[in-house]
């Protein structure tokens, strides 16, 4: 169950991390980027690799929130709560 939630947490922020990265590259050139006043000395390759590792793991915090505040599988079942993921 737990290699289960693993990858209910990992594959959607993976898409939407692919797809924020796509469009955030199309409109900022890695060459325009700018951190503390310095260009960071990697190639644009390099840029676009640690952007879109940042992006997912940002994104992969946002889904395992989610998944964290579902009701729980060990909730009351007389409560009449819906059993979620956790």
């Amino acid at each position: 169950m737990k290699y289960r939630l693993l990858i209910w947490i990992m594959w959607p922020s993976f898409l939407v991390a692919a797809m924020a990265e796509g469009l955030l590259f199309s409109i900022v050139h890695p060459s325009e980027l700018m951190f503390f006043g310095h260009h960071p000395n990697i190639s644009d390759e390099g840029i676009y690799t640690l952007g879109f590792f940042i992006i997912w793991i940002f994104c992969s915090f946002s889904s395992a929130l989610t998944a964290y505040i579902l009701p729980g599988i060990n909730a009351d079942p007389d409560k009449g709560s819906d059993r979620g993921l956790i």
